[in-house]
Protein backbone atom coordinates (compact mmCIF):
# COMPACT_ATOMS: atom_id res chain seq x y z
CA UNK A 1 0.00 0.00 0.00
CA UNK A 2 0.99 3.63 -0.38
CA UNK A 3 0.42 6.08 2.46
CA UNK A 4 -1.74 9.04 1.48
CA UNK A 5 -0.14 12.31 2.60
CA UNK A 6 -1.33 15.90 3.02
CA UNK A 7 1.15 18.77 3.19
CA UNK A 8 0.13 21.52 5.63
CA UNK A 9 1.74 24.81 4.48
CA UNK A 10 4.02 25.30 1.49
CA UNK A 11 6.85 27.52 2.71
CA UNK A 12 10.46 26.46 2.16
CA UNK A 13 10.14 23.30 4.29
CA UNK A 14 6.69 22.49 2.92
CA UNK A 15 7.79 22.78 -0.71
CA UNK A 16 10.75 20.50 -0.03
CA UNK A 17 8.43 18.04 1.70
CA UNK A 18 6.12 17.97 -1.33
CA UNK A 19 9.11 17.15 -3.52
CA UNK A 20 10.14 14.41 -1.09
CA UNK A 21 6.66 12.88 -0.95
CA UNK A 22 6.45 12.78 -4.73
CA UNK A 23 9.82 11.00 -4.90
CA UNK A 24 9.08 8.49 -2.12
CA UNK A 25 7.90 5.13 -3.48
CA UNK A 26 5.67 4.45 -0.47
CA UNK A 27 3.87 7.81 -0.38
CA UNK A 28 1.15 9.54 -2.39
CA UNK A 29 0.36 13.26 -2.18
CA UNK A 30 -3.40 13.78 -1.90
CA UNK A 31 -3.83 17.30 -0.53
CA UNK A 32 -2.28 20.53 0.71
CA UNK A 33 -3.32 23.37 3.01
CA UNK A 34 -2.01 26.84 2.16
CA UNK A 35 -2.10 30.14 4.02
CA UNK A 36 -2.25 32.76 1.27
CA UNK A 37 -5.23 33.50 -0.98
CA UNK A 38 -2.88 33.57 -3.98
CA UNK A 39 -2.16 29.85 -3.58
CA UNK A 40 -5.75 28.77 -2.92
CA UNK A 41 -6.99 26.37 -5.60
CA UNK A 42 -3.66 26.15 -7.42
CA UNK A 43 -2.02 22.89 -8.39
CA UNK A 44 0.49 21.99 -5.68
CA UNK A 45 3.14 21.34 -8.32
CA UNK A 46 2.79 24.88 -9.60
CA UNK A 47 3.06 26.27 -6.06
CA UNK A 48 6.25 24.31 -5.48
CA UNK A 49 7.91 25.06 -8.82
CA UNK A 50 7.25 21.56 -10.15
CA UNK A 51 5.19 20.16 -13.03
CA UNK A 52 1.46 19.81 -12.27
CA UNK A 53 0.67 16.91 -9.94
CA UNK A 54 -3.12 16.94 -10.14
CA UNK A 55 -3.59 17.94 -6.49
CA UNK A 56 -5.04 21.35 -5.69
CA UNK A 57 -4.38 23.36 -2.54
CA UNK A 58 -7.03 24.75 -0.21
CA UNK A 59 -7.16 27.34 2.55
CA UNK A 60 -10.11 25.62 4.18
CA UNK A 61 -9.09 23.34 7.09
CA UNK A 62 -12.47 21.61 6.89
CA UNK A 63 -11.61 20.37 3.40
CA UNK A 64 -8.37 18.93 4.76
CA UNK A 65 -10.17 17.23 7.63
CA UNK A 66 -12.58 15.56 5.20
CA UNK A 67 -9.85 14.21 2.92
CA UNK A 68 -9.13 10.49 2.96
CA UNK A 69 -5.51 10.56 4.05
CA UNK A 70 -3.16 8.69 6.35
CA UNK A 71 -0.82 11.45 7.44
CA UNK A 72 -0.31 15.21 7.50
CA UNK A 73 3.16 16.77 7.36
CA UNK A 74 2.52 19.87 9.46
CA UNK A 75 5.03 22.69 8.81
CA UNK A 76 3.48 26.16 9.16
CA UNK A 77 5.50 29.22 10.14
CA UNK A 78 4.08 29.02 13.66
CA UNK A 79 2.54 25.91 15.19
CA UNK A 80 -0.96 26.02 16.64
CA UNK A 81 -1.92 23.27 19.07
CA UNK A 82 -5.62 23.53 18.17
CA UNK A 83 -4.78 22.88 14.50
CA UNK A 84 -2.82 19.76 15.39
CA UNK A 85 -5.56 18.54 17.72
CA UNK A 86 -8.18 18.96 14.96
CA UNK A 87 -6.03 17.03 12.47
CA UNK A 88 -5.52 14.20 14.94
CA UNK A 89 -9.22 14.06 15.83
CA UNK A 90 -10.03 13.81 12.12
CA UNK A 91 -8.16 10.49 12.06
CA UNK A 92 -4.89 11.62 10.50
CA UNK A 93 -1.41 10.88 11.79
CA UNK A 94 0.76 14.01 12.08
CA UNK A 95 4.50 14.38 11.53
CA UNK A 96 5.91 17.82 12.28
CA UNK A 97 9.21 19.70 12.68
CA UNK A 98 7.42 22.29 14.82
CA UNK A 99 7.80 20.68 18.23
CA UNK A 100 6.29 17.79 20.21
CA UNK A 101 9.71 16.12 20.34
CA UNK A 102 9.14 15.07 23.98
CA UNK A 103 6.20 17.17 25.20
CA UNK A 104 5.26 15.25 28.33
CA UNK A 105 5.79 18.15 30.73
CA UNK A 106 3.68 20.55 28.64
CA UNK A 107 0.33 21.65 30.02
CA UNK A 108 -1.46 20.78 26.77
CA UNK A 109 -0.07 17.26 26.47
CA UNK A 110 -3.19 15.56 27.85
CA UNK A 111 -5.40 17.25 25.23
CA UNK A 112 -3.02 16.24 22.45
CA UNK A 113 -2.77 12.66 23.69
CA UNK A 114 -6.58 12.51 23.98
CA UNK A 115 -6.88 13.70 20.37
CA UNK A 116 -4.49 10.93 19.27
CA UNK A 117 -6.59 8.33 21.04
CA UNK A 118 -9.86 9.75 19.71
CA UNK A 119 -8.58 9.63 16.15
CA UNK A 120 -6.67 6.37 16.62
CA UNK A 121 -3.54 8.05 15.25
CA UNK A 122 0.00 9.12 16.12
CA UNK A 123 1.81 12.45 16.55
CA UNK A 124 5.57 12.56 16.00
CA UNK A 125 7.90 15.57 16.32
CA UNK A 126 11.07 15.47 14.25
CA UNK A 127 13.28 17.90 12.30
CA UNK A 128 16.92 18.95 12.47
CA UNK A 129 18.00 21.16 15.42
CA UNK A 130 16.13 20.57 17.59
CA UNK A 131 14.57 17.43 16.21
CA UNK A 132 17.59 15.39 15.08
CA UNK A 133 21.05 16.75 15.76
CA UNK A 134 20.20 17.30 19.42
CA UNK A 135 18.67 13.93 20.17
CA UNK A 136 18.30 11.33 17.42
CA UNK A 137 21.96 11.29 16.35
CA UNK A 138 23.34 11.45 19.92
CA UNK A 139 21.07 8.56 20.90
CA UNK A 140 22.47 6.50 18.02
CA UNK A 141 26.08 7.40 18.83
CA UNK A 142 25.57 6.72 22.53
CA UNK A 143 25.44 2.99 21.78
CA UNK A 144 29.21 3.16 21.15
CA UNK A 145 29.92 4.63 24.60
CA UNK A 146 30.03 3.84 28.29
CA UNK A 147 30.08 6.15 31.31
CA UNK A 148 28.53 9.07 29.44
CA UNK A 149 29.21 12.22 31.44
CA UNK A 150 28.31 15.01 29.01
CA UNK A 151 26.77 15.30 25.53
CA UNK A 152 27.06 18.42 23.36
CA UNK A 153 25.06 19.16 20.20
CA UNK A 154 26.07 22.40 18.48
CA UNK A 155 25.11 24.31 15.33
CA UNK A 156 27.29 26.79 13.44
CA UNK A 157 25.32 28.75 10.81
CA UNK A 158 26.14 31.85 8.76
CA UNK A 159 22.99 33.97 8.88
CA UNK A 160 23.97 35.61 5.58
CA UNK A 161 22.50 32.42 4.09
CA UNK A 162 19.12 33.20 5.66
CA UNK A 163 17.43 35.81 3.49
CA UNK A 164 14.33 36.44 5.63
CA UNK A 165 14.94 40.12 6.44
CA UNK A 166 12.16 40.55 8.99
CA UNK A 167 13.20 37.47 10.97
CA UNK A 168 16.92 38.31 10.87
CA UNK A 169 16.50 41.99 11.73
CA UNK A 170 13.40 42.16 13.89
CA UNK A 171 13.27 38.79 15.66
CA UNK A 172 16.86 37.54 15.72
CA UNK A 173 17.92 41.21 16.09
CA UNK A 174 21.09 41.16 14.01
CA UNK A 175 22.33 44.66 13.29
CA UNK A 176 20.75 45.99 16.50
CA UNK A 177 22.50 47.44 19.52
CA UNK A 178 23.56 44.96 22.22
CA UNK A 179 20.97 46.52 24.54
CA UNK A 180 18.21 45.85 22.01
CA UNK A 181 19.46 42.34 21.22
CA UNK A 182 19.64 41.42 24.91
CA UNK A 183 15.83 41.46 24.80
CA UNK A 184 15.76 38.94 21.94
CA UNK A 185 12.86 36.49 22.20
CA UNK A 186 14.89 33.70 20.58
CA UNK A 187 16.19 32.20 23.82
CA UNK A 188 12.62 31.66 24.97
CA UNK A 189 11.14 30.87 21.55
CA UNK A 190 13.65 28.09 20.92
CA UNK A 191 13.99 27.08 24.54
CA UNK A 192 10.84 24.98 24.59
CA UNK A 193 11.98 22.84 21.66
CA UNK A 194 15.55 22.51 22.90
CA UNK A 195 14.26 21.79 26.40
CA UNK A 196 12.19 18.90 25.05
CA UNK A 197 15.19 17.67 23.06
CA UNK A 198 17.32 17.68 26.21
CA UNK A 199 14.61 15.79 28.12
CA UNK A 200 14.30 13.22 25.32
CA UNK A 201 18.04 12.56 25.24
CA UNK A 202 18.19 12.36 29.02
CA UNK A 203 15.33 9.85 29.06
CA UNK A 204 17.09 7.71 26.45
CA UNK A 205 20.36 7.79 28.40
CA UNK A 206 18.72 7.14 31.78
CA UNK A 207 20.03 10.46 33.03
CA UNK A 208 18.13 12.24 35.86
CA UNK A 209 18.10 16.00 35.35
CA UNK A 210 17.68 18.86 37.78
CA UNK A 211 14.25 20.54 37.50
CA UNK A 212 15.48 23.77 35.88
CA UNK A 213 17.53 24.15 32.70
CA UNK A 214 20.18 26.79 32.17
CA UNK A 215 19.95 29.22 29.27
CA UNK A 216 22.50 31.85 28.20
CA UNK A 217 22.74 34.38 25.38
CA UNK A 218 26.12 35.72 24.26
CA UNK A 219 26.79 38.32 21.56
CA UNK A 220 29.70 39.63 19.50
CA UNK A 221 29.62 43.07 17.86
CA UNK A 222 30.81 44.09 14.42
CA UNK A 223 34.10 46.00 14.34
CA UNK A 224 33.69 46.87 10.63
CA UNK A 225 30.71 47.04 8.25
CA UNK A 226 29.43 43.59 7.20
CA UNK A 227 27.33 43.21 4.07
CA UNK A 228 24.47 40.70 4.10
CA UNK A 229 21.36 39.89 2.02
CA UNK A 230 19.28 41.53 4.74
CA UNK A 231 21.31 44.75 4.75
CA UNK A 232 24.53 46.09 6.20
CA UNK A 233 25.51 45.30 9.78
CA UNK A 234 27.16 48.43 11.12
CA UNK A 235 30.09 48.57 13.56
CA UNK A 236 29.00 48.37 17.18
CA UNK A 237 25.88 46.34 16.38
CA UNK A 238 25.25 42.61 16.83
CA UNK A 239 27.02 40.44 14.24
CA UNK A 240 27.18 37.06 16.00
CA UNK A 241 25.12 35.32 18.67
CA UNK A 242 25.53 32.19 20.75
CA UNK A 243 22.48 30.69 22.50
CA UNK A 244 22.99 27.80 24.90
CA UNK A 245 20.59 25.52 26.76
CA UNK A 246 21.84 23.01 29.31
CA UNK A 247 20.41 20.18 31.33
CA UNK A 248 22.21 19.68 34.61
CA UNK A 249 22.62 16.84 37.09
CA UNK A 250 23.33 17.90 40.67
CA UNK A 251 24.22 21.33 39.36
CA UNK A 252 26.72 20.17 36.73
CA UNK A 253 26.01 20.44 32.97
CA UNK A 254 25.43 17.01 31.41
CA UNK A 255 23.65 17.92 28.14
CA UNK A 256 24.41 21.06 26.14
CA UNK A 257 22.45 22.24 23.09
CA UNK A 258 23.85 25.34 21.38
CA UNK A 259 23.43 27.48 18.28
CA UNK A 260 26.15 29.77 16.93
CA UNK A 261 24.77 32.31 14.45
CA UNK A 262 27.12 34.69 12.72
CA UNK A 263 27.52 37.16 9.90
CA UNK A 264 30.84 36.09 8.40
CA UNK A 265 34.00 34.85 10.06
CA UNK A 266 35.81 38.01 11.14
CA UNK A 267 35.47 41.58 12.39
CA UNK A 268 33.93 40.54 15.71
CA UNK A 269 34.41 41.81 19.24
CA UNK A 270 35.03 39.51 21.07
CA UNK A 271 37.02 37.81 18.28
CA UNK A 272 35.14 34.52 18.19
CA UNK A 273 36.84 31.74 16.22
CA UNK A 274 33.88 30.00 14.60
CA UNK A 275 35.40 27.77 11.92
CA UNK A 276 32.67 27.70 9.28
CA UNK A 277 29.22 26.16 8.97
CA UNK A 278 28.61 22.69 10.37
CA UNK A 279 26.94 20.68 13.12
CA UNK A 280 29.00 19.08 15.89
CA UNK A 281 28.16 16.34 18.38
CA UNK A 282 30.58 15.56 21.18
CA UNK A 283 30.65 13.03 24.02
CA UNK A 284 32.60 13.16 27.22
CA UNK A 285 32.42 9.41 27.62
CA UNK A 286 34.41 6.20 27.15
CA UNK A 287 35.46 6.50 24.35
CA UNK A 288 35.16 10.29 23.87
CA UNK A 289 33.38 10.60 20.51
CA UNK A 290 33.43 13.70 18.31
CA UNK A 291 31.32 13.87 15.11
CA UNK A 292 31.11 16.76 12.63
CA UNK A 293 28.36 16.93 10.02
CA UNK A 294 28.69 18.90 6.79
CA UNK A 295 26.32 19.25 3.84
CA UNK A 296 23.30 20.76 5.59
CA UNK A 297 24.28 24.35 4.81
CA UNK A 298 24.35 26.07 1.39
CA UNK A 299 27.61 25.17 -0.41
CA UNK A 300 28.01 28.74 -1.70
CA UNK A 301 27.30 31.79 0.41
CA UNK A 302 24.10 33.51 -0.66
CA UNK A 303 23.36 31.08 -3.53
CA UNK A 304 20.18 29.02 -4.05
CA UNK A 305 18.82 29.94 -0.64
CA UNK A 306 15.35 28.62 -1.52
CA UNK A 307 17.01 25.21 -1.77
CA UNK A 308 18.82 25.49 1.54
CA UNK A 309 20.06 21.96 2.34
CA UNK A 310 19.21 22.36 6.01
CA UNK A 311 15.57 23.08 5.22
CA UNK A 312 15.54 20.18 2.75
CA UNK A 313 17.02 17.86 5.39
CA UNK A 314 14.36 19.00 7.86
CA UNK A 315 11.63 18.18 5.36
CA UNK A 316 13.10 14.77 4.47
CA UNK A 317 13.32 13.82 8.14
CA UNK A 318 9.55 14.33 8.24
CA UNK A 319 8.82 12.63 4.91
CA UNK A 320 10.83 9.51 5.67
CA UNK A 321 9.15 9.13 9.07
CA UNK A 322 5.63 8.94 7.59
CA UNK A 323 5.37 5.14 7.05
CA UNK A 324 6.77 4.41 10.52
CA UNK A 325 4.44 6.89 12.20
CA UNK A 326 1.39 5.56 10.34
CA UNK A 327 2.27 2.03 11.52
CA UNK A 328 2.88 3.05 15.16
CA UNK A 329 0.37 2.65 18.00
CA UNK A 330 -1.88 5.64 18.65
CA UNK A 331 -0.45 8.38 20.82
CA UNK A 332 2.46 10.81 21.01
CA UNK A 333 5.48 8.85 19.79
CA UNK A 334 9.11 9.96 20.01
CA UNK A 335 12.41 8.52 18.78
CA UNK A 336 12.33 6.30 21.87
CA UNK A 337 9.14 4.64 20.60
CA UNK A 338 9.68 4.28 16.85
CA UNK A 339 11.98 1.85 15.03
CA UNK A 340 14.99 3.22 13.18
CA UNK A 341 13.72 5.52 10.41
CA UNK A 342 15.57 5.25 7.11
CA UNK A 343 15.43 7.11 3.83
CA UNK A 344 14.75 5.45 0.49
CA UNK A 345 17.08 4.76 -2.40
CA UNK A 346 16.63 6.50 -5.75
CA UNK A 347 16.15 2.97 -7.13
CA UNK A 348 13.67 1.75 -4.50
CA UNK A 349 10.29 0.30 -5.36
CA UNK A 350 7.33 0.38 -2.95
CA UNK A 351 7.76 -1.78 0.14
CA UNK A 352 6.03 -5.08 -0.36
CA UNK A 353 6.89 -5.30 -4.07
CA UNK A 354 8.41 -8.63 -5.03
CA UNK A 355 11.67 -6.95 -6.18
CA UNK A 356 12.14 -4.84 -3.05
CA UNK A 357 14.88 -5.71 -0.59
CA UNK A 358 14.88 -4.16 2.85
Amino acid sequence: MRYRVIQWATGHVGRAAVEGVLAHPDLELVGAWVHSPEKDGKDVGEICGLPPVGVHATRDPAEIHKLDADCVIYSPLLAQTDEVVALLESGKNVVTPMGWFFPFSDASVSNVEAACQKGGVTLHGTGIHPGGITERIPLTLSAFCSNIRHVRAEEFSDIRNYAAEFVVREIMLFGKSPEQASASPMLGMLGKGFGEAIDLLAAGLGLPLDPQKRATHEMALATAPIESPTGRVEPGTVAAQRLTWQGTHRGEPVITARVNWFMGESDFDPAWQLGGERFEIGFDADPPLEVTLHGMHPPELGKNLDRNPGLFATAMHCVNAVPYVCDAPAGIRTYLDLPLVSGRSAFATPRGSTDTAR
